[in-house]
């Protein structure tokens, strides 16, 4: 009988070998016609495909190791290698009408990501955002029409510079929250509850025209209580020193949080950074007036996985978020 050119040989006598029947596991079982050897043949590449098959599936599930082999620690075992395989981006230079940027923190690290809203383009891993960070991530990224961001200032820094064509669109989401973090969602002082209201009437915000009546509320507010945001406190003996006054400071703003809360809007109207989506609007351009696609896309993903995936090692954890 002649014997195929592509048949395996013995491991043992370097033979050629014979089909002898199947293995209970449906596989080819080989025997050597010399020695008397039998042996069933793997192909490396099925066995892996189908191993990162498996880790994929545990990966980005809530099931259990051992769902997906005889044991976790056979599981484990089997797909040790699966950790060094590196996500990789293919950059298409495509130029997007909108990229969200923001980072997310985990573990003592930080991971920086830019998305459409739909996809993510590209991420950065860091300790915190900080400059240089921020220009690693973006210095790889085509300019795009609009960047929707939280108010980072290194980050605004460094699209300014990278991307100096780039408009920016603030995330009225941030806006609310700094409002509230300088006002309180109950503040007492009437100046303070108009300003309130004020953050609250820009996401109702629709029209260019409603951005005009609302540009026009927040003038008169500037111009109602200008002498009110100038008043000081002198220091004396007996009166107590707030902790963001320096030691030798003779005087400092009574009413700091009212003024904190009214420079962000202030800053925001002078940087045209509230209404930029509007303008894109008669351009047939769509932008999102907040991050939330991104908080609770992929931010919330990550730290689903991590939660789910409690006690990986800080590089797994890493690639796993990869």
């Amino acid at each position: 009988m002649s014997i195929p050119r592509n048949h395996p040989r013995c491991g043992v006598c370097a033979n050629k070998l014979v089909r002898n029947g199947k293995t209970t596991a449906g596989r080819t079982r080989w025997r050597c016609k010399h020695c008397g050897a039998s042996t069933s043949q793997t192909r490396a590449d099925v066995t892996r495909r189908a191993e990162f098959a498996s880790f994929m599936a545990w990966l980005t599930s809530t099931r259990d190791r051992g769902d997906f082999a005889t044991s976790t620690r056979t599981f484990a075992r089997r797909t040790q290698w699966c950790w060094n395989v590196a996500p990789t981006l293919s950059r298409t230079g495509e130029i997007r009408d909108q990229i969200m940027l923001d980072g997310t923190y985990f573990n003592g690290w930080c991971v920086l990501i830019a998305t459409t809203g739909t996809h993510v383009i590209d991420w950065q891993w860091c300790d915190q955002e900080k400059t240089a960070s921020w220009t690693a991530l973006i210095e790889r990224i085509p300019a795009p029409v609009v960047a929707v961001v939280d108010g980072n200032g290194p980050l605004i820094t460094t699209i300014r510079r990278l991307w100096p064509s780039t408009r920016i669109q603030r995330c009225y989401f941030h806006i609310r929250q700094g409002g509230n973090k300088h006002l309180t969602r109950r503040p007492n002082l009437p100046a303070n509850k108009e300003l309130l209201a004020i953050y609250t009437m820009l996401t109702q915000v629709k029209t260019h025209d409603q951005a005009a009546a609302w540009m026009g509320e927040f003038a008169a507010w500037e111009a109602r209580w200008q002498t009110f945001l100038k008043h000081r406190t002198r220091a004396h003996a007996g009166t107590p020193r707030p902790s963001h006054v320096r030691p030798g400071q003779t005087w400092w703003y009574t009413h700091l949080r009212t003024r904190r809360a009214w420079r962000l809007l202030a800053g925001l109207v002078r940087d045209e950074q509230l209404f930029v989506w509007l303008d894109l609007v008669e351009e047939g351009i769509t932008v999102a007036t907040t991050t939330n696609p991104l908080e609770g896309g992929p931010n919330r993903a990550i730290k689903e996985f991590l939660r789910l995936h409690r006690g990986l090692p800080a590089d797994h954890a890493r690639r796993g978020v990869d």
